[in-house]
């Protein structure tokens, strides 16, 4: 199997040095130029300019027209101006510059930001190029991670499966965690790959560093790949089964100290030195990881999220095994989940009776296991999750249909390959069409463009392949047609649409959907619903106890209702005052306001909700206090100690109409009127005289009692 899946070239033996191992051909600068425009000394000459071409057709993908989504996610917006200010906030991720409160993820993400908007300046481009430029070294790894082992058209088709991935389109435009994530797995999956070949500790011990960076990225999510890549190292690596046991022990020490360091460092500075942690209710980090951004995510006992209590998979939508293709998360991601799995269950058949260090076999059980345990973690967590979370799964559905198209078409002579292509293509056509079907009115003649090319080639594939060269090389290509078109048209609407808010979605609106983020109740996100409430409750209203926040919800800045419309005051959210999924935009007489004096504050205002307050700090560039965190539910500060920092004159105005949910609705369980920020409000509102400048709300808080 390993030789007919290498082309019929024989892989180097296992523990010697492959052809990517050996040094270039060429001494000094030219023989390296001469290695990296014509690729390895085996490969077709057609490999490398075609790797290139894909390289830069991502990298146009993903950069052009990145301007226009601004900010995009103002929450780490915010906080990356703060870091560029402030090194004691790029450290810990603070959302402002005097260090008030952290963001609610460790700041490994913020950190590639920050760093380029020093260099660059604050802006959309300096924030969102890197995220790009992180897809693209992306789709670059998994090419030379499936390359390894594989052909070069299994890597190829690989890094357009992951390039072509509407949410990973989506992803590697925007500012928040996943891109960086994204790119930490596949280096622990490359890691790994080095690693079982000559069972190589060293490349364990990077493959668990890459885990623990993923860690300070986003959490807990990077670790559902360690027992994967863990378990075929230790099934497939050539080496003692003690020595294996050994070197992963080794591997987990990595682990811990590439994921600890920061954490150590967070836990053991005191609370007085430090900002609070943003998430947490009790000012501790491991209280954000083992609750609201860990367990709390897979049993929904998330206190102090946007979700608050433990009602189990009913605010995010419905869990099960498909709930990856349900109309929130399928079209951003399974458009090839149903082929991956087909391609693996073939691969994994062909190759039943190989040996245990076998590398083909060994590759699919990695790519095949991430997807299957993190698709399933994501379909059964009852906590938090978003659709867009699903980008995690792009490298690995792109590595099995890459090794498991080129598998098949390798052995294109024996009939259960070609009948194994031929359904793998019709159930992929089919299951295109009941995307595409989602939205009807977008492109309609699609999804039977599809259908109906599918069809014909899956004949073809049976029939026709063994005819000669060309008739299956074109039927080959046909094939990669038939399963791309869907995703790529979605791609390329995802690329020229800006985005902006706390969830964003890829592709055009779908009908049916259950909300951004998966809120049962809304069948109005941006671009998973049609702009109205629906579909959450057996009336098509919001869900039982809803309450809106004040500043609305803010929203993905796409057309089309919740969180979609920039409407101020409303689901469409924002006006100045922002909303809790997206920051407004004050105007310039609210800004001038903030601007003037700034230099005598800590912070020029304070506001209930980290995106409120996110708005006015990147318009006035000085430090505004986001009370409560990201919803506002944090219980910092408390009414006593923002008396004292009021007092000790360190807040120049309090802006009203904040975006945070304070203490109703969705926000942990507190009632209104005990919250910390609603204290804080209700005070301020009975001591301080309210002036309207620019459309917005202020209240100065330097001028002592009413009338002061």
């Amino acid at each position: 199997m390993t030789l007919i899946a290498t082309g019929g070239r024989p892989p180097a033996p296992l523990g010697e040095p492959s052809f990517e191992n050996q040094p270039a051909t060429s001494a000094g600068t030219d023989g390296i130029v001469r290695r990296f425009v014509r690729g390895r000394p085996a490969d077709p000459a057609w490999v490398r300019p075609t790797l290139l071409a894909l390289l830069v057709g991502t990298a146009a993908l993903y950069i052009i027209g990145l301007g226009a989504s601004g900010w995009a996610n103002s929450f780490y917006a915010a906080a990356v101006q703060a870091g560029t200010k402030s090194w004691k906030a790029f450290f810990f991720g603070s959302s402002d510059a005097s260090n008030f409160i952290t963001v609610d993820k460790p700041p490994a993400s913020l950190w590639v930001m920050e760093l380029s908007a020093r260099v660059f300046g604050v802006n959309s481009w300096s924030l969102l190029v890197p995220q790009a430029l992180e897809g693209v070294a992306s789709v670059g790894l998994l090419y030379v991670t499936v390359r390894r082992w594989a052909t070069p058209a299994a890597g190829l088709l690989a890094g357009l499966v992951l390039a072509l991935t509407p949410v990973a389109v989506l992803m590697f435009r925007f500012n928040n965690p996943d891109a960086l994530l994204v790119l930490l797995t596949i280096v622990a999956a490359y890691a790994t790959v080095r690693a079982i070949e000559g069972g190589s500790s060293r490349w364990v011990v990077l493959a668990g560093a890459a885990l623990g960076l993923g860690f300070l990225t986003k959490e807990l999510q990077a670790l559902i790949l360690a027992p994967v890549l863990g378990g075929v190292y230790l099934l497939c690596a050539d080496t003692r089964l003690r020595r294996r046991l050994v070197q992963l022990a080794v591997g987990g020490v990595s682990l811990l100290v590439a994921a600890g360091w920061w954490v150590a460092i967070v836990q053991l500075t005191p609370a007085a030195d430090r900002p609070y942690i943003g998430g947490s209710t009790d000012n501790s980090f491991l209280n954000v990881v083992f609750g609201y951004n860990g367990f709390g995510r897979l049993s929904g006992n998330e206190t102090g999220s946007v979700g608050g209590g433990a009602v189990a998979g009913s605010r995010w939508g419905p869990t099960g095994l498909l709930r990856m293709f349900n109309s929130e998360f399928g079209s951003q991601i399974s458009w090839l989940i149903p082929a991956a799995l087909l391609l693996a269950v073939a691969v994994l058949w062909i190759g039943r009776r190989t040996r245990r260090t076998d590398r083909i076999r060994a590759m699919v059980l990695l790519f095949g296991g991430w997807l299957l345990l993190t698709g399933l973690v994501f379909s059964l967590a009852s906590g938090i999750i978003h659709p867009y979370y699903s980008v995690a799964l792009a490298p690995a559905i792109g590595g099995l249909v890459g090794i498991g198209a080129t598998v098949l078409f390798a052995r294109r002579a024996t009939l259960f390959a070609r009948l194994a292509m031929a359904v793998t293509l019709m159930v992929t056509a089919v299951w295109a069409y009941v995307l595409l079907d989602r939205s009807p009115t977008w492109y309609p003649a699609l999804k039977w463009a599809i259908v109906v090319l599918g069809a014909l080639t899956a004949v073809g594939l049976v029939f026709l392949m063994r005819r000669g060269r060309w008739w299956a090389t074109g039927l080959g290509a046909a094939a990669i047609v038939v399963g791309l078109a869907a995703p790529a048209a979605y791609a390329l609407d995802t690329a020229s649409s800006p985005e902006s808010g706390a969830i964003p979605s890829a592709g055009p609106a779908v009908a049916g959907g259950g909300g951004p983020g998966g809120f049962a109740g809304f069948g109005g996100g941006a671009r998973l619903g049609i702009g109205r409430f629906g579909g959450g409750t057996p009336t098509g209203g919001p869900p039982a106890g809803f309450t809106p926040p004040a500043g609305g919800f803010g929203g993905t800045g796409r057309a089309g209702g919740f969180g979609g419309g920039g409407r101020p005051g409303g689901f469409g959210g924002g006006g100045a005052a922002g909303g809790l999924l997206n920051a407004g935009t004050p105007s310039a007489a609210t800004t001038d306001a903030l601007q003037a004096g700034a230099s005598k504050y800590k912070w020029v205002a304070a506001a209930v909700g980290s995106n409120s307050a996110a708005g006015y700090q990147l318009a006035s560039g000085d430090p505004v206090m986001a009370i409560g965190g990201f919803n506002g539910t944090d219980p910092t500060p408390t009414l006593a100690q923002f008396k004292a920092l009021v007092a000790q004159g360190t807040i120049h105005y309090f802006i009203a109409s904040g975006g945070g949910f304070g203490g109703g609705g969705f926000g942990g369980g507190a009632s209104a009127t005990s919250s910390d920020s609603s204290q804080i409000t209700s005070w301020v509102e009975a001591t301080f005289t309210a002036h309207t400048v620019g459309g917005t709300t202020l209240y100065d808080l330097s001028t002592g009692a009413t009338g002061g």
